[in-house]
């Protein structure tokens, strides 16, 4: 199948972060290079402790002891596939990434049950129906700083629609996890994140969310981890000071820089209520059908 040009893009974007490779991101994220806010329920939470608690959170939304099959879309590398396979018994769990160091890493632990595939959620044609879906930290990727809002909804409502048609009916589970613009616009976004760190990503609202949802899916539960993400983005800064030498060894002077400039501003960003983090929990209206989409 031809890959689209959206998804093209959006492969360009997610390799231009993701590969600069395994072995810098493992100095200064937790163990399960969980690369997403973690879950801090207490002043003397670890990052490790943090990190599992949000991973379990999505596990539980989407019931996964009951689950058989579950789609991780953007699996990073792969603590959600792990923990599927060997926690919790699930006979086949699907990783979506676009990146090849993410999906190599992956693939290497040999996970039973797991499968990953470096493809688009706009190019995957599933065979099976899932009992849920857990996304997070790719919503962020769906659309582009030059989209006007409408267009947004319309790429927002294309992945609601078909996360729909993909879940069991009448009883899979949507649960989404993405940073979203809260006191500020994409006309505000800092240029150095959307150029440097993450090209041609723009984030969504509140709103557009809700819109693209609407009708599709009935919300469960909705939070905003602002304050758990500036935590996140602090402790990530911290253990890349502490392993500074390391890093510059690895990837050179620039890269090191440009990555605790985007800690910091995001630290600060999310302490200030510029952007929010939304952890939303989400299940179809109705019994859902597949609509022809590989099932």
């Amino acid at each position: 199948m031809a890959t689209s040009v959206g998804s093209d893009r959006a492969t360009d974007a997610i390799r231009h972060h993701y590969d600069i490779g395994n072995a810098f991101f493992s100095l200064w994220l937790d163990s399960s290079l969980t690369y997403s806010c973690a879950l801090r329920e207490s002043p003397g939470d670890t990052l490790e402790i943090a990190q599992e608690r949000k991973l379990q959170f999505h596990l539980d939304a989407i019931r996964a002891d009951r689950a058989r099959a579950v789609l991780d879309i953007g699996c990073g590398w792969g603590g959600i596939l792990k923990r599927l396979s060997e926690n919790h018994g699930v006979r086949r769990a699907v990783g979506l990434t676009l990146s090849e160091e993410q999906a190599a890493f992956v693939r290497s632990h040999g996970y039973p049950g797991v499968e990953v595939q470096t493809k688009s959620w706009m190019d995957y044609e599933p065979d099976t129906r899932f009992d849920g879906i857990i996304s997070i930290g790719a919503f962020e990727h769906f659309a582009r700083p030059q989209d006007p809002p409408a267009e947004k909804v319309r790429a927002y409502r294309d992945f609601f629609t078909r996360c729909r048609d993909w879940l069991s009916p009448g009883g899979g589970t949507l649960s989404l996890q993405t940073i979203a613009y809260a006191n500020m616009s994409s006309a505000d976004a800092s240029r150095f994140i959307q150029q440097e760190i993450f090209p041609d990503a723009d984030l969504p609202t509140l709103a557009e969310i809700a819109a693209a949802a609407e009708g599709l899916f009935e919300v469960q539960s909705l939070t905003n981890g602002r304050l758990d993400y500036a935590w996140t983005c602090a402790e990530w800064a911290r253990g890349l000071r502490q392993r500074r030498a390391e890093a510059v060894e690895l990837v050179g002077p620039d890269v090191v820089a440009r990555y605790e400039r985007y800690l910091t501003l995001c630290s600060l960003g999310f302490r200030m209520g510029k952007l929010q983090l939304l952890r939303i929990v989400l299940r179809p209206y109705g019994t859902g059908f597949f609509a022809g989409r590989g099932g």
